[in-house]
């Protein structure tokens, strides 16, 4: 039993990850569709269906895989049960037993297909924050510690630059529909005393980080002037209907774009590349407001690097020079002299691919299969 999964599920999308006792990723899917909406019954079938074709193209089955670990957005505690989740929004989603659910049905469907040498009560399925699984797939990368084909790494977008054997900690973070973090120290990923350690999407703000009034007025979880209030396409949708409403922007090209506020706000990377003013405006504030926010994570874990991923990265090389070095800045000026040589600072190695990966990084720690 040498083949190791991880899962990673999102909100709209999710992926699994495929590979060996010795740390080769052997394949990575595409993304498909979570069917969130439609209760964790649909998610965990897809999940589970997705898991057997791939190991099927690789000539294996279930009975060859020695662990399971699915990441999800939180809260959720330790043993895999989520909270009240925001980015999964269906009712069944609440107190839902996701590692559970997901590690019965692996069984069910071993159990269909049965083998002589399988010993498929060994199956197990182990759950990790999406944040922490990020932080741990970027650390495992950055380290050296996994193998990536170059052409898997290329396809991937998966940056596979010079080992950081010395790497010793990092707190990442993720811009997306919401904003997640987790972090390593001392080569290990840190979950808490509960399971839900990570969550800086929900650090407080102060008020110089927005520049309406407005901006603050969006209430995140339980509380307005948050990380993800102000750093998140959720943020960015609160704040461009605003900008829409001034006499400034009266005469803006997102005014004929069909649709919600949140499709307008899906083109902003695209218009920013374009040096349209508004986007750059847009981005220039939440980067800043990331700045701030990387600041106070610094004070509290001061670790050797802090990393930006998430839907930023996908940014235009020009526009991601600008948002970073408005990000340093925003650090730096607000920063005590002690704090102020930290220049570490960097976009994700990873890209979307860094929960996944630290997912199937987790599965390998539980059996001691890799250096981390």
């Amino acid at each position: 039993m040498g083949i190791f999964i991880g899962v990673d599920v999102g909100g709209t999308t999710c992926t699994v990850c495929l590979g060996d006792a010795e740390g080769r990723l052997i394949e990575i899917t595409p993304q498909f569709a979570t069917r969130s909406d439609e209760g964790p019954a649909a998610t965990i079938a897809d999940i589970a269906s997705e898991i057997v074709r791939v190991l099927g193209t690789h000539g294996k089955d279930l009975h060859d895989v020695a662990m399971v670990t699915i990441a999800t957005p939180g809260p959720a505690t330790s043993e895999g049960v989520l909270l009240s989740t925001p980015n999964l929004k269906h009712s069944e989603w609440k107190n839902c037993p996701v590692r559970e659910l997901l590690e019965s049905k692996l069984r069910a469907e071993a159990k269909n297909h049965p083998r002589v040498d399988a010993a498929i009560q060994e199956l197990a399925v182990r759950y990790l924050g999406d944040g922490q699984a990020a932080a741990l797939g970027e650390f495992a990368v950055r380290r050296g510690d996994l193998e990536v084909c170059p052409e898997m790494a290329a396809q991937l977008n998966i940056q596979m630059q010079d080992a950081e054997p010395d790497l010793n900690s990092l707190f990442m973070v993720a811009v997306g529909t919401g904003l997640g973090g987790g972090e390593v120290r001392n080569r290990a990923v840190v979950c808490g005393s509960e399971g839900r350690a990570g969550h800086a999407g929900h650090l407080m703000l102060p008020a110089d980080a927005f520049r309406y009034p407005h901006d603050q007025e969006l209430r995140v979880g339980n509380a307005y002037c948050t990380v993800e209030s102000a750093v998140s396409l959720t943020a960015l949708t609160h704040q461009l209907a605003y900008r829409l409403e001034l006499d400034q922007w009266k005469d803006h090209s997102l005014h004929a774009v069909k649709g919600t506020t949140k499709d307008r706000a899906k083109k902003l990377r695209e218009l920013a590349a374009e040096g349209d003013a508004l986007a750059l405006e847009l981005f220039d504030d939440q980067a800043t407001a990331l700045g701030i926010a990387l600041l106070m994570i610094q004070y509290i874990g001061d670790y050797d690097e802090l990393v930006i991923g998430g839907g930023v990265c996908d940014l235009t090389p020009a526009i991601r020079e600008r948002y970073l070095k408005t990000v340093q800045e925003a650090f730096y000026q607000r920063a005590l002299d002690g704090f102020r040589s930290f220049d570490s600072i960097t976009f994700s190695h990873c890209g979307d691919q860094a929960s996944v990966i630290g997912a199937y990084v987790d599965a390998l720690v539980q059996t001691g299969k890799t250096p981390v």
